[in-house]
């Protein structure tokens, strides 16, 4: 029993009755896979003859495996063992490296009172996959900046959708224990949807100048936050009766106004611009292809198909970027208040992966 009752950093949450073998139980506190760094660089071999002889590895792997365990189709014992499995869900937790383990009914229940309460998906009563529309959207908007010369050759190869791997987002929820009543963080999945590849454009694109311009008032993590409170106190502004204010702001990429958050990405841009251009597109291409970015949010969940109408997806690149400069505008006033008043006031921004390479990046625009 002590393998349910000691405490490890990777130790899962259970949230349902189910009976697991000490052995069953020790892979999930192992936790995810570690993945070890590459050593590839450092090999005389190919990528190609490397990659090759990972997958035949892998591949003899997973056949003997097969093999080994497999189970005859009238085995009564197996088909209600795979019956119970199907009421259970096994998924990693968000901001952590663990295993969430509950039932489905929980879940389904979870992310039906979610759509509930945001009222920011719609139902395609029509019953007919988006995905064509979606690509004609996309098709259309990236053609018609070409014949204007607003998009080079080269960023339309890059950005266009990849039609052998097209596919429609889908939802799921990652569990969220740290909060009261494990709730479900909103993901649509869109690895392979028509927008993908230039919602990752225009992210990279203004991410490092979001970066630059709000790097006064952003935590990137803990330690940041005590440096600039040692400077605080260096600077001779902490009192007894300073007071700490944490707020956190609910569903933020989800409930962000669409319209709202337009008109400020419209005078985010207007005001880091280069003679009316960001790089090499003009604000007029940017808000043509953020506002198709957002009208084109579909996805499938439980054998429906949905439109999201409010905000922008969790799972899209661009909506971090954009629900970052629609946020940055609005505590202007709070910035303001906080520096007359020497106080000190900073935001701490999730979910943005590669922090390091875009701090380089927008060091060096500010150079140039």
């Amino acid at each position: 029993m002590s393998i349910y009752t000691t405490i490890t950093a990777s130790l899962p949450f259970i949230e349902v009755d189910i009976n697991l073998s000490p052995q069953q139980m020790s892979m999930f506190i192992n936790g995810l896979k570690y993945v070890k760094p590459c050593q590839s660089q450092f090999s005389s071999k190919s990528i190609e003859q490397l990659v090759s002889e990972q997958y035949q590895s892998l591949s003899t792997t997973v056949k003997n495996c097969l093999q080994d365990h497999r189970i005859p189709t009238a085995n009564k014992r197996a088909e209600e063992a795979f019956q119970a499995l199907k009421y259970i869900v096994i998924r990693r937790t968000d901001k952590s490296k663990v295993f969430y383990i509950g039932k489905a009914t929980d879940f389904a229940r979870k992310s039906e009172e979610y759509m509930l309460k945001t009222e920011a998906y719609q139902e395609i009563t029509s019953g007919r996959c988006p995905l064509s529309d979606m690509l004609c959207a996309v098709q259309t908007l990236l053609s018609s900046l070409v014949a204007q010369k607003a998009l080079s050759f080269q960023q339309y190869s890059k950005i266009s959708p990849k039609l052998n791997k097209l596919e429609l987002g889908h939802y799921h929820g990652l569990p969220k224990p740290h909060k009261p009543g494990t709730p479900l963080r909103p993901i649509i999945a869109c690895i392979h949807a028509p927008a993908t590849l230039v919602s990752q454009f225009l992210n990279d694109l203004l991410a490092p100048i979001y970066l630059n311009v709000a790097r006064e008032i952003t935590f990137i993590n803990g330690i940041d936050v005590i440096r600039k409170l040692e400077k605080y106190i260096l600077d001779g502004h902490f009192q007894v009766t300073t007071k700490f204010i944490i707020i956190d702001v609910t569903d933020l990429y989800t409930m962000i106004p669409r319209e709202g958050a337009l008109h400020a990405l419209m005078r985010f841009l207007e005001k880091n611009s280069h003679h009316g251009k960001i790089g090499t597109l003009s604000i007029d291409a940017i808000m043509r292809m953020a506002r198709l970015i957002l009208d084109t949010n579909c996805f499938a969940y439980n054998n429906k198909y949905y439109q999201q109408t409010r905000g922008g997806a969790m799972g899209s690149a661009f909506t971090q970027v954009l629900a970052n400069i629609y946020m940055f505008e609005w505590e202007q006033d709070l910035i303001k208040h906080q520096t007359v008043h020497k106080g000190m006031y900073g935001r701490f921004v999730k979910h943005l992966p590669n922090e390091k390479v875009w701090w380089k990046k927008a060091e060096r625009k500010n150079v140039e």
